[in-house]
């Protein structure tokens, strides 16, 4: 009687009540061996191994990697709802601040908290915690226009002098050897005192000017690491042209270091626009920014503490929460910190 093959022997293997006592996986050397139910069952459900780890398992990607660390980093969820919460205030600062930041009252100059108004006002007679709210507007639209350029700016020069080397490369590094020799906040005072737009235009694009060496170095660096893999090697030996590499096999891969300093560096524009502001070559009245009324403020300290207290006291927590950004993005997209 010829031997029942691999189909009937697994139904042989199957008791009464259609459950299958065993399982027959097929060996190497093409005969077959019994496995326990639990290991078939295994097999059957997570043919990968746990988690998708096994050979058959779906790899995931640096991206997904990074984001499935960030859902579990407090700081990140911390710093992530406190910038949600600004980003709301600047885009409808009257849902919380009926008032207008313009409005002010000599008689009520320099008085601290009064119903209606918990941070008292300004020498004015301004209401504090209106302009505080709309204070938020200002340094999160310089903050984030000011790295988005920055990025853009230095992430195209840089990734062109590294992909390209040569002499592009070399005079690239000069240019920015000379832009680093440049003092920020005296290169701020020369610049913008001349400037008597009172629009946030102006800050941002000194701030750009001065801010895109420091990408176009990290994006440089990361662009020569990646185009010596072998993966760019191989899609050079197809034939792939200069474009196709860059933005399909380099750019992807290169650009995590950049969106770790530009997210570090977004709470650093912001500080510096209220430095600006507080040496009064940064935004003007009657602009609404918290540089401006910590400035008004620093001479009253004594008497009225409060009108320092809260702008700078928002102006901390902002950038603080960028900062924390920042790092939660760095240790999520770092493979050397896993």
């Amino acid at each position: 009687m010829p031997e029942p093959d691999f189909d009937e022997r697994s139904v042989a293997a199957t008791g009464a009540g259609g459950v299958n006592q065993g399982a027959i996986a097929p060996t190497g050397t093409g005969g077959a061996m019994d496995l326990a139910l639990s290991e078939g069952a295994t097999l059957d459900k997570t043919p990968g191994g746990p988690e998708g780890t096994g050979p058959a398992g779906k790899a995931r990607s640096l991206w997904g990697d990074a984001w499935r660390d960030l859902r579990r980093n407090p700081v990140f969820i911390i710093s992530g709802l406190i910038i949600l919460f600004l980003v709301f205030i600047s885009l409808w600062p009257s849902v919380i601040a009926s008032g207008n930041p313009l409005k002010c009252d000599l008689a009520k100059a320099q008085l601290g908290s009064r119903p209606g108004h918990p941070f008292g006002y300004d020498g004015q007679g301004c209401d504090v915690y209106t302009r505080t709210v709309y204070g938020a507007r200002t340094s999160v639209t310089v903050g984030v226009c000011t790295t988005l350029g920055v990025a853009l700016f230095g992430s195209a020069l840089g990734g062109l002098a590294g992909f390209f080397g040569g002499g592009w490369d070399a005079l690239l590094s000069r240019i920015t050897d000379i832009f680093f020799g440049i003092p920020v906040v005296l290169g701020g005072l020369v610049f913008l005192s001349v400037v008597t737009s009172t629009t946030v235009w102006p800050v941002i694009g000194f701030m750009v000017l001065l801010g895109w060496p420091q990408i176009a170095r990290i994006a440089r660096g990361s662009v020569i690491t990646a185009k010596q893999n072998d993966y760019v090697q191989a899609a050079r030996a197809l034939g792939a042209s200069n474009s196709r590499m860059l933005l399909r096999h380099i750019a992807p891969n290169a650009v995590a270091p950049v969106i770790v300093v530009a997210t570090i560096a977004l709470g650093t524009y912001i500080s510096l626009e209220a430095t600006l502001s507080y040496l009064g070559v940064g935004l003007k009245p009657p602009s609404v920014s918290w540089g401006i009324d910590i400035s008004a403020a620093s001479q009253y300290i004594r008497n009225a503490p409060h009108m320092l207290l809260w702008p700078a006291g928002a102006l901390a927590i902002t950038v603080l929460a960028f900062i924390m950004l920042g790092d939660a993005v760095r240790d999520a997209l770092d493979p050397k910190l896993r």
